[in-house]
């Protein structure tokens, strides 16, 4: 779980940034975690969500994304789209690609079909929460038919920014590809930075393109090695870091944790209140 501190940080900046990013179910949350349904942001947030929670803890991964991508189709006045990956938000999409006469004929009839990996019982319970809606059913088919290149902008015309939980590595990749297709024309966001299982950054800045993280000291203790690494490498703290150079992440998550390299390389982009700002640069 994230430190509420972390969590609140993210709330404030979204809102800052985006007003009306924090409406009343305005959120869709598409992430798959079986067995425990969160939400990014750190705790549930009733509120804030549109999409049930119970959706995202089905034991198919393909059955969560489906059933959560019928419960956004549903609202259209969406102002955040968030997922705990991009690739769970690319898959989503490319289960829209395919998938979308069997969507649209959900939302007509306000029904969930029947699909492996998402028992009757739950399904019962997630099709309770449904209405006919053939307006919007008819939309979904109409914008569908154009092409999918823009579709989450035309799908949800009020959508004011994308939020993504990690955005490096492999996941940049996924990043690329929505912006070029899908997702061209609307903003990624990535709160977080975490490595090892901790949260060890959030990020202030979400209209920027390359995401930048403030280092919180209170999270999990950091040292670095300076890269290139030395014949006899001696580590670093948060205070001795410099601007501009790129150092190795060594880190304790907890108290009484093994201390590990946790395979991370970050660049120093600047300081905050003279907490580092990082950019993640490779693994």
């Amino acid at each position: 779980p994230l430190p509420t501190q972390g969590s609140l940080l993210y709330l404030d900046t979204l809102r800052a940034a985006f007003p009306q990013a924090l409406a009343p179910r305005g959120t869709a949350l598409l992430s798959w975690a079986p067995g425990h349904p969160y939400a990014p942001a750190g705790w549930p947030l009733p509120s804030l969500y549109c999409t049930p929670s119970e959706a995202g803890a089905l034991p198919s991964r393909a059955a969560a994304l489906r059933v959560q991508l019928l419960f956004a189709l549903r609202a259209r006045a969406l102002r955040v789209l968030e997922a705990g990956l991009a690739a769970e938000l690319h898959d989503a999409l490319a289960a829209l690609h395919t998938g979308w006469p069997g969507l649209a004929q959900d939302l007509a009839l306000g029904r969930l079909s029947p699909q492996p990996g998402l028992p009757e019982d739950v399904r019962g319970r997630l099709q309770a929460l449904l209405a006919p809606d053939r307006v919007r059913a008819a939309e979904l088919q109409a914008e569908c038919a154009r092409g999918f290149e823009g579709i989450v902008q035309r799908l949800w015309p009020q959508l004011e920014v994308l939020v993504v939980g990690t955005a490096h590595g492999a996941e940049q990749l996924y990043c690329d590809a929505l912006r070029q297709a899908d997702c061209k024309g609307l903003p990624f966001y990535c709160p977080f930075y975490q490595a090892a299982g901790a949260l060890l950054g959030v990020n202030l800045w979400p209209e920027e393109p390359v995401p930048r993280f403030l280092l919180c000291p209170d999270w999990a203790f950091c040292e670095f090695l300076p890269c290139p690494a030395k014949e006899e490498p001696r580590t670093v703290l948060l205070g001795e870091l410099w601007e501009g150079r790129e150092y190795e992440l060594v880190l304790t998550a907890r108290p009484g944790e093994y201390r590990c390299r946790a395979g991370e390389v970050l660049r120093v982009a600047g300081f905050h209140k003279q907490c580092p700002v990082v950019e993640h640069v490779r693994r």
